[in-house]
């Protein structure tokens, strides 16, 4: 069995456990629709369990860049799967080697004092008055 992706109009709209025959037998719908996705490949890496349980990369071949989801783009282009693009984050871009969206400024920054319950999130105002901010580091009141 392997995992398939039903794209229309480059939308995943819904992703099943089905053998190639029955995609192809056209039970689902125009067998051209489906495209086969790897439970095991997220952020261009593939994924499996190690000895000790986890869910470790272990070197296999991505498949398509991420594992297929409900709202995920299919882009045909580079024939891989990206989550959507996440909301008020217009300025972010694909990254090409992992094929998540990501800011332009890069990783969230990782000073946040949790125990605090700071937190960060994105501000595209921010960003678009001062391309070198967008990161926004947030406190909660006591």
């Amino acid at each position: 069995m392997a995992h398939f992706a039903e794209v229309i109009n480059g939308k995943v709209v819904r992703v099943i456990v089905a053998e190639q025959d029955f995609i192809n037998s056209g039970a689902v719908g125009d067998a051209s629709n489906w495209i086969q996705t790897s439970y095991n490949t997220r952020g261009g890496v593939h994924y499996g369990v190690a000895a000790n349980n986890e869910y470790l990369p272990d070197g296999g071949t991505a498949l398509r860049g991420n594992y297929a989801g409900i709202g995920y783009e299919y882009n045909t282009e580079h024939d891989v799967f990206v989550a959507p693009k996440p909301e008020n984050c217009e300025s972010w871009t694909i990254n090409t080697s992992e094929w998540v969206y990501e800011s332009p400024l890069g990783s969230m920054p990782s000073d946040a004092n949790t125990e605090l319950g700071q937190y960060y999130t994105w501000n595209e105002s921010a960003y678009q008055a001062n391309n070198q901010t967008g990161w926004v580091l947030h406190t909660p009141a006591e």
